[in-house]
This record gives structure tokens, sequence and C-alpha cells, in this order.
């Protein structure tokens, strides 16, 4: 994550001033809080499971043959 994070300040310090004023009033459009219409201990089951699937490759998620499968439809 914290790559990530350096590869993007990097690209936002080589924008052009006008370029990068553009993408702050980009960005304070934006709404920030994040939506979901699914509750927080549901998506927090999820991330378990598929965690301990990591762990456990042998294992099958009960809600997709392997992770390869919901990779494939997350993608």
């Amino acid at each position: 994550m914290d790559s990530t994070i350096e590869i993007l300040k990097s690209k936002i310090e080589s924008l052009t001033p006008k370029l990068a004023e553009a993408f702050i009033r980009i960005i304070d459009n934006m709404d920030t809080t994040p939506t979901s219409a699914i509750p927080q201990f549901q998506l927090d089951e999820v991330f378990d499971r598929i965690q301990f699937h990591n762990e456990n490759p042998s294992t099958k998620l009960d809600f997709f043959e392997n992770i390869s499968e919901f990779e494939k439809i997350c993608a």
C-alpha cells in the first residue's frame, strides 16, 4: 500500500500546474464518504474467509469454488 501511495505521489508531483489545479478540483468535488449497502460486519466476514482460504489453499470458499474465480469476478 505504501508503494502505491508513493507512486501516486510522484505522478501527482509531475503534473503541470494547470493539470494539478484541475485534479484538485476533481478531488474536491468527489464524495469521500465511503458508501456501501453492505454492512461492515459482512464485509469483515468475507475478508476473514478469504484470508483463511489464502492461508489454507486446499479449502474451498463456501461462496466460490476457489479464490481465482472470485478474483475474476471482482476484476
